[in-house]
């Protein structure tokens, strides 16, 4: 199946304003007639840190509501379908990326949305369909930030004057020595090597839709195999990094900021061929009525707004673009760090849901047979 991914990021370059304005205070989503508790699942770290902030602490004032964090957005997909095959299902929303929410929703796993009814208008009256960012709202998926997959490195294990600045210069051992480190999964790594190999950015599906292609990206990736860690936990990679143990590491790009930011680590993002996406909610079968009225609040424009004054991700709502500045601790300029700032923007891949929906499991099968060898 080819689709014309040339085109898939355009939409995307609205949220080049996502850093700037003041806050502008807004009214509270519908909120919960009966205290409960909420069991919400995510990605843990900074991330699960700012939506504690931007709106699980509001909505437990506002409500009485108990909200209980689980990591485990990692194997989200796998979770629902032992859930759901056991007849048990105790999550109540799930933080998902959407190649996994297309999956989820053709097994029935969690439930179709109607947005322009259950979600909150823009301020100025746009609905949600207008209001979020294109490819935001799937058929049982609402997303509330684009993030970015980028790779770091520790700027102190590289002379001053021959600091890294190209994800080719990742794959270049000769010139930047040290271990790497990787996520344990062919995403990112298969369109790094491919535009370390010389594809252009917006050529990536294109070329690894061919067998040809997908040979050329492990043969790239052979080449610093024997140097790369490879990585499970989004956690791992800021720390590795910390401790010199790898010169640089692929990771959420938020990660990166915390540590750069908080704990004044010497890391550098290579925002080149960043590959940047979508993350958001989706709702388990059987539990919209209980979680309605909360995913109304977390996603309304000023929620999103709020979120991105604690991590780097960009708001998925046009609306809440204008109500960031800087960050809600540090007081810095939020729009240098945004994966959609144009500067950082300017190679950037939109990661194609629908192709990893359609490979991920064959490439899957072969990326670890590839580091079975």
């Amino acid at each position: 199946m080819k689709r014309d991914h040339k085109q898939a990021g355009k939409p995307v370059l609205k949220l080049i304003t996502c850093a700037v304005a003041g806050a502008s205070a807004l009214g509270l989503a519908s909120v919960a007639q009966a205290q409960q508790t909420l069991n919400i699942v995510s990605w843990g770290g900074a991330y699960t840190m700012s939506q504690q902030q931007a709106y699980h602490e509001p909505w437990m004032e506002q409500t009485g509501d108990e909200i209980i964090n689980l990591d485990r957005s990692g194997n989200a997909l796998a979770g629902l379908r032992a859930q759901s095959q056991a007849g048990n299902v105790t999550w109540d929303l799930v933080d998902m990326l959407p190649a996994d929410a297309m999956i989820a929703c053709a097994e029935g796993l969690i439930e179709p949305l109607n947005h322009d009814e259950l979600l909150a208008d823009a301020p100025d009256g746009t609905p949600p369909s207008e209001d979020f960012v294109d490819g935001a709202l799937g058929e049982c998926f609402v997303a509330s930030i684009v993030y970015s997959n980028i790779v770091a490195f520790n700027s102190e294990m590289f002379p001053e004057d021959k600091q890294p600045s190209t994800i080719a210069d990742v794959f270049d051992l000769e010139n930047f020595p040290g271990k790497r480190t990787l996520l344990r999964k062919p995403i990112n790594n298969l369109e790094w090597a491919l535009v370390a190999d010389g594809v252009a950015p917006e050529d990536v599906y294109d070329v690894l839709e061919t067998e040809e292609g997908i040979q050329r990206a492990f043969a790239k990736l052979d080449t610093i195999k024997d140097e790369v860690i490879w990585w499970e936990e989004g956690a791992q990679p800021p720390q590795l990094l910390a401790d010199q143990e790898v010169a640089f590491g692929s990771a959420y790009n938020g990660r990166i900021f915390n540590a750069m930011v908080t704990e004044d680590q010497p890391f550098e993002i290579i925002w080149d061929a960043q590959v940047f996406e979508l993350d958001g909610w989706v709702v388990p079968t059987g539990k919209l009525d209980k979680v309605k009225d909360y995913l109304h609040f977390a996603t309304d424009t000023q929620r999103l707004a709020d979120q991105a004054q604690y991590i780097s991700y960009g708001p998925a709502r046009y609306s809440s673009s204008d109500l960031v500045s800087v960050h809600a601790e540090a007081g810095i300029d939020m729009m240098p760090h945004m994966p959609t700032f144009p500067p950082n923007f300017a190679t950037a891949i939109q990661k194609d849901d629908e192709f990893w929906a359609d490979y991920n499991d064959e490439l899957t099968q072969r990326f670890d047979a590839w580091l079975a060898q």
